[in-house]
């Protein structure tokens, strides 16, 4: 099993993307209308949000029917269309696997619930629940209905979480990747993989190794060889990654190393936490510049030294859009934009594009409570308020750090509803749509540098293939980073504050060639100045 590593992903929150019924809410055919933009942008795959059958619970990831396309989005004819003409354009499908847990609404959770022992076994079922908390606030476990047993939920209490230590469970499970894989799906992105594998005998979280009892567990490994063996193994061309939470780089590089026979690459979410207070979320401070280079010089090495490989993303349809946590928007929302996608694009891995990030979308800007509908976001506000806190600085947190942030409808047009529906959209679209839009954009600053991007990865076997290596560790302002590749050397060194900054440049660079900057070209010298939010990537000529 291979993939190409000078593919670029661009992932799809379909619920938002484009409506094409009038309904408020995006559909299967709205991607299908779109596809001709996301060829001109340059991406090989689209990555899908899950747009299966669900109560929506939890948008969608709390699964109540695998192999199954929610009528919301369409039919299964809509999206064996979209798979067929997606390949006409050179762009593969990837789907969202959640496999860690399924819906309450689930006909394996319903015949469980009826007496099936059969099916109870499907499920993680204790008469003394552990002390564990649900990964989105309160207890883990929940009565199973009147059995006076309870069965554990590390998500919302509608989403069970599945037990993978049964044959059973396993075989179902890979059925349902070889079902889409029979309709031409070529990419799997697996929902909390690193969850699946449970201890056997569940204790109170005491957090040994800093970690729960349910995370890395090394059965994990073992049941990600049978699913890769049993279902996308045995694609010569596929591409899959892992979503994986609160892990580690020894973990990691066994997931993705080749010789594992286990994933091509993985999410960790570790840089996207350096804006929170004690580790807590639901915080408000400034990010913490010298952590968030760390943990990337940290992965980067280590993940290049192990042979693993990294999915490189800034934004997702969990996370608040970067450019409100890292950049100074009111003044430098362009150059901000193209530093974060140069930053992560030219480093070792595959790059992610969310749908509006190309484009520079803001978060929405909702003046109350009442514009969110995240279920995460809206307890999280209760909870808020029961620690103390006062509504306007609950508020604030909510508004700095829900994943409505980046589930708006996406930016079409200045037209109503951003030319994303003809209805009243499902979520309200954000306040700059007018302004940031892609008709706009197109001829902007951001759209056409991650075209460049994309055209690099693919043209340069250096961003592709090459080594990671840390560069100016030293400096509080910048991070920049070497790449390897035979005897080539690439620089890319990227300023994270809004002033300028001078930095001292290697002989071997100073007679290199500027491959790309968001500023206008440079002499380079033994002194190099960069202006605010400045990326710049130098390739060293050869001796």
């Amino acid at each position: 099993m291979s993939f190409d590593k000078r593919q670029v992903v661009y992932q799809i929150y379909p619920k938002s993307f484009k409506d094409t019924t009038g309904n408020g809410i995006g559909d299967l055919r709205g991607i299908i209308e779109k596809l001709p933009y996301l060829a001109e942008l340059g991406v090989d795959v689209i990555w899908l949000n899950p747009f299966y059958p669900s109560p929506q619970r939890d948008n969608g990831y709390d699964v109540s029917d695998y192999q199954a396309v929610n009528p919301l989005f369409g039919t299964m004819a809509d999206f064996e269309e979209l798979s067929r003409q997606a390949k006409d354009y050179g762009i593969e499908i990837m789907l969202d696997m959640v496999l860690n847990h399924c819906s309450t609404d689930h006909e394996w959770f319903q015949k469980a619930l009826a007496g099936d022992r059969f099916y109870q076994e499907f499920f993680i079922l204790r008469d003394e629940p552990t002390n564990w908390q649900s990964k989105f606030g309160g207890n883990a476990w929940a009565p199973f209905g009147t059995t006076g047993k309870y069965y554990l939920h590390l998500f919302d209490k509608t989403q069970a979480d599945l037990n993978w230590r049964n044959p059973h469970v396993r075989e179902e499970l890979f059925k349902v990747v070889n079902f889409w894989r029979s309709k031409g799906v070529k990419g799997f992105r697996f929902d909390v993989i690193n969850l699946i594998g449970k201890d056997e005998v569940l204790k109170d979280n005491a957090d040994f190794d800093g970690k729960p009892e349910y995370t890395d567990r090394p059965v994990n490994h073992t049941y990600l060889q049978m699913l890769n063996k049993a279902t996308f193994g045995q694609d010569e061309d596929g591409i899959t990654v892992g979503e994986m939470s609160f892990t580690d780089i020894p973990n990691c590089v066994q997931y993705s190393n080749p010789s594992s026979h286990e994933l091509d690459m993985v999410f960790n979410f570790h840089h996207l936490k350096v804006d929170y207070d004690n580790g807590q979320k639901w915080t408000r401070k400034p990010f913490d510049f010298i952590e968030l280079k760390k943990l990337f010089h940290t992965w980067g090495e280590g993940m290049s030294q192990g042979s693993g490989w990294n999915a490189l993303f800034w934004n997702n349809h969990d996370q608040p859009r970067a450019l409100n946590r890292f950049i100074d928007v009111e003044k430098f929302r362009n150059e901000g934009a193209t530093m974060l996608a140069a930053s992560i694009h030219l480093s070792r891995g595959t790059p992610y594009i969310y749908m509006g990030e190309e484009i520079g979308m803001l978060d929405p800007d909702y003046d109350s409570m009442a514009d969110y509908t995240d279920v995460e976001s809206l307890n999280a506000y209760q909870e808020l308020l029961a620690s103390g806190k006062p509504q306007d600085e609950a508020f604030a947190i909510i508004k700095a750090k829900s994943r409505d942030n980046s589930r708006t409808p996406m930016q079409w047009d200045s037209s109503r509803n951003a030319g994303f529906s003809k209805a009243v959209p499902w979520l309200k679209v954000g306040k700059t749509y007018a302004e940031i839009n892609v008709e706009k954009e197109k001829t902007g600053k951001i759209f056409p540098f991650y075209q460049k991007l994309i055209r690099l990865r693919k043209t340069l076997p250096i961003i592709a293939e090459g080594t990671y290596r840390a560069a100016y560790q030293e400096s509080d302002r910048v991070y920049a980073f070497e790449r390897l590749h035979g005897s080539d050397r690439l620089l890319v060194v990227n300023n994270f504050f809004a002033q300028e900054v001078t930095i001292k440049l290697s002989a071997a660079y100073q007679d290199g060639e500027i491959l790309l900057s968001n500023y206008a070209k440079q002499p380079l010298d033994k002194e190099l100045t960069l202006k605010p939010y400045q990326t710049l990537a130098i390739l060293a000529k050869k001796p």
